[in-house]
């Protein structure tokens, strides 16, 4: 289940007032390129992937956490039945399945990080997992950045990116070019399009 597209606007606007900072912008620009780019594959729905996008950092609502965002959001989403964008605020950072990919600290408890682990390992990934996964690492706060640009921007916050998630967000770019038959920078407007 999701909330309507009004309705997930207003939850990121509530989240925000909670806990201010780029993080809201983000979303906006990663529900930006879900849509642009699931308008262009025939098996996905662009009023979800949007949805989807816009809520997969929602967990940042409860304040400054790395890892612990992707639990409070899917615990958030959870509460309010929404299971489709719960699903995606735990499997937008894992291009892996892995917690090895995972840049930032691992600040979460034991009862959360088993909480991760079990639903990961049940998760199957399905095309708007996978769609998150790519737009979250195509977005900025003010537009769309070029991939590279915004790995080497969390390097440098964070001080590393494993190889292995570099290598997953060039196969899922590589994955929704031959999906949708086009260059990915131009379904979503990279050269052009800004939030503000």
């Amino acid at each position: 289940m999701l909330p309507s597209r009004k309705e997930a606007e207003e939850l990121l606007k509530e989240a925000e007032k909670c806990n201010p900072g780029p993080w809201g912008d983000h979303s906006r620009v990663t529900a930006y390129c879900a849509e642009k780019i699931a308008q262009n594959c025939d098996d996905l729905n662009p009023e979800k992937a949007y949805i989807v996008g816009l809520l997969h950092d929602i967990g940042r609502k409860f304040g400054v956490r790395h890892l612990g965002h992707v639990v409070d959001g899917y615990q958030y989403m959870m509460a309010l039945g929404y299971d489709e964008a719960a699903r995606v605020c735990l499997s937008h950072s894992f291009q892996n399945k892995s917690l090895d990919d995972y840049v930032g600290k691992k600040d979460v408890s034991g009862d959360e990080l088993r909480l991760i682990l079990s639903q990961m390992e049940q998760m199957v990934y399905d095309d708007y997992d996978r769609l998150i996964q790519l737009c979250d690492s195509l977005s900025g706060s003010e537009g769309v950045l070029d991939m590279e640009e915004r790995m080497n921007d969390v390097q440098r916050r964070y001080g590393f990116y494993p190889s292995e998630k570099r290598s997953g967000n060039h196969r899922l770019k590589h994955y929704f070019e031959e999906k949708t038959g086009g260059d990915i920078y131009n379904i979503v407007e990279k050269d052009t399009f800004r939030l503000r």
